[in-house]
Order: C-alpha cells, then sequence, then structure tokens
C-alpha cells in the first residue's frame, strides 16, 4: 500500500496532466473553428466543381479523345494509395481510423492479385501502417513546418502524383481522409482521383443548354488536373477540422478522466492519512494507560 508521500506526489502529478489535457482542449476548440469553417467553405466550391466536371465528362464519355486522367490507362493492375493523416497525435482514433482504412484497402488489392504502391502524407499514418504496409511505401510528404495548409500544398502533393501518372508508375490513386461531421464524429472516406469519377449529372437534357469553348476535351485535359489538386485540398481541409475535432474531445476526455481519478487518489489519501491518525491516537493512549 502506497504511503501518504507517494499519494501526495501522485495526486499533484495528475493535477499537472489534468492542467495539460484542459490547457490541450482549450487549443483544440480554438483551432477547430477556423479549421471547420475552411472545410465547410471549400465544400460548396468543391461540390460545384465536380458537378460541372461530371456534366463535362458524361457528354465526352470514355472514346478516343478523352483526356487520359479520365478513361484512365485501360487497365486497374497498379493502384496508388495516397493516405492523409495528421502529423501529431492525441487525437483519439482520427488517425487510426484512417490508417485502418487504408491498410484494409492494400491488403484486399494485395489479395485479388494487384500491385499497391502507398504514399503517405503525415507522419502518424505512415507509422500506424508501417509495420503491415511499409514494404508497399514509395514517398512520404511531410508538412510537420506548414502551420496553415494551403492551395500551394494540395498542388504540390497533386504535381508528384500526376508525374508518376504521367510515368505510368500507376494505374489508379485513391484518396485516404476522414471527413468532418462533428466533434464526435470524423468519417473514415476513400475517394478515386485518378481516373477521374464523378456523380451522374442531375437532368439528363441539361448538358443541352451550354456550348463550350474550346471545346469539352480541352477543357477536361485543362481541369482535370486541377481536380486532383482540388481533391486533395478538399481532403487536408477535412482532416484538419477532423484533428483539432477528435483532439478536442480525447482531451475533454482525458481532463474529465484525470478528475475522476483525483478524486479516488484523494478518498484514499484520507482514508490511509485517517488510519495513520488512528494509529498514532492508539499508540498514544496505550503507552499512556503503561504508565
Amino acid at each position: 500500500m502506497p504511503n501518504l508521500k507517494d499519494l501526495k506526489n501522485r495526486i499533484e502529478s495528475v493535477k499537472s496532466t489534468r492542467k495539460i489535457t484542459k490547457a490541450m482542449q482549450m487549443v483544440a476548440a480554438a483551432k477547430l473553428r477556423r479549421a471547420q469553417e475552411k472545410a465547410e467553405q471549400s465544400r460548396p466550391y468543391t461540390e460545384r466543381f465536380n458537378a460541372v466536371m461530371g456534366k463535362l465528362a458524361a457528354s465526352v464519355g470514355t472514346s478516343e479523345n478523352a483526356p487520359k486522367l479520365l478513361s484512365g490507362t485501360g487497365g486497374d493492375q497498379t493502384h496508388l494509395l495516397v493516405v492523409l493523416t495528421a502529423e501529431r497525435g492525441l487525437c483519439g482514433g482520427f488517425n487510426g481510423n484512417i490508417a485502418k482504412m487504408a491498410r484494409a484497402e492494400a491488403q484486399s488489392l494485395v489479395a485479388a492479385g494487384k500491385t499497391v504502391k502507398i504514399i503517405t502524407v503525415g507522419k502518424k499514418g505512415r507509422d500506424a501502417i508501417k509495420r503491415d504496409v511499409g514494404h508497399l511505401f514509395i514517398d512520404h510528404v511531410d508538412l510537420s513546418e506548414v502551420k496553415n495548409v494551403g492551395y500551394g500544398d494540395a498542388q504540390s502533393v497533386a504535381s508528384g502524383i500526376l508525374d508518376r501518372f504521367d510515368a505510368g508508375e500507376f494505374d489508379v490513386a485513391k484518396i485516404f481522409f476522414a471527413r468532418f461531421e462533428n466533434v464526435v464524429s470524423q468519417i473514415p472516406t476513400m475517394q478515386q482521383v485518378i481516373p477521374a469519377a464523378f456523380d451522374a449529372p442531375e437532368g439528363n437534357g441539361e448538358a443541352s443548354f451550354y456550348d463550350y469553348e474550346p471545346d469539352e476535351q480541352a477543357i477536361l485535359a485543362d481541369l482535370l488536373p486541377r481536380g486532383v489538386a482540388t481533391a486533395i485540398f478538399s481532403a487536408l481541409l477535412e482532416n484538419g477540422a477532423s484533428e483539432q475535432g477528435a483532439r478536442m474531445s480525447a482531451m475533454d476526455n482525458a481532463t474529465r478522466n484525470a478528475g475522476e481519478m483525483i478524486d479516488k487518489l484523494t478518498i484514499q489519501y484520507n482514508r490511509s492519512r485517517q488510519a495513520v491518525i488512528t494509529n498514532e491516537l492508539i499508540e498514544i493512549i496505550s503507552g499512556a494507560e503503561a504508565l
């Protein structure tokens, strides 16, 4: 049984930990508001961009003149998985859930006889899947020095992916990230970016009201690379909000758990202290009676 000094030291240690987790919770709450605004503000543009691209893609189809980013290479033997996670931990299951989905997809493709290559963005995702699929890694993007992720960062990642595609290193590319719903809900998401996949446009006759200059193929050839960068940028923004939301929730739980532990230790300390006092009184009374 620990003595009074050990219990007191432990109580002080847990109180210090609670101060840290409470501070981290407040910092995450402040960052969450800005990150959530950025993620939500990017959604209308991304949705509209994809809607326009979907109409163009539907009119072009998979003809011989269709851009390679839309029609693909004609095969699906080699898959590139781009795993987007955080550079820091202490955010609950945020990194682990994304890594779990990417690991499952990689193992499923390998079991199906496909060739898999993995690019990681964020060291936490890299660390999470390194043991199982580390031999599939071909590159890593370090954003630890970037304070505010911008479109330029996404464009840099997209450029590397597009260069590999032009070099014929893969047939299909997918990105993995967490879509932000709320503080307690971040949904792991897999999205195919090459070949570009768009939802069917609403209203079959709507596309006939538009004439494009230059033609659809030329527009798609120019916009499809931007579409890859846009998808990655949107995923990074969603990840930013999801990370802060998950960290806020995790630190809130840690703060409450520390408080509960302090209460239990305080009760144990008081009981031990009372036992010590009782023993001292017994010794004094026994000594007085012996005299």
